[in-house]
């Protein structure tokens, strides 16, 4: 998966991965792909509604190790 920009939010705790999706996600285009590494594991329902709550597609998600990786598409 191709993505616009990555967002390195490995190490903080929620809520913060997904304010820092949130601000990286307004300065992309519509249809952009923003890449998140986290490894927070409440990233993975936070992000999920995140973007469902906020007209973004979360198009593919996958789990490296410690490291949970979200790719979402800029609704």
């Amino acid at each position: 998966m191709e993505a616009t920009k990555v967002l390195d939010a490995k190490g903080i705790a929620c809520p913060m991965p997904v304010v820092k999706t949130k601000k990286a996600m307004e300065a992309l285009n519509t249809g952009d792909v923003l890449e998140v590494h986290t490894t927070d594991k409440g990233s993975k329902s936070d992000l999920t509604a995140w973007a469902k709550s906020g007209g973004h597609e979360l198009v593919k998600e996958e789990t490296e190790g410690e490291v949970l990786k979200f790719w979402i598409k800029k609704g």
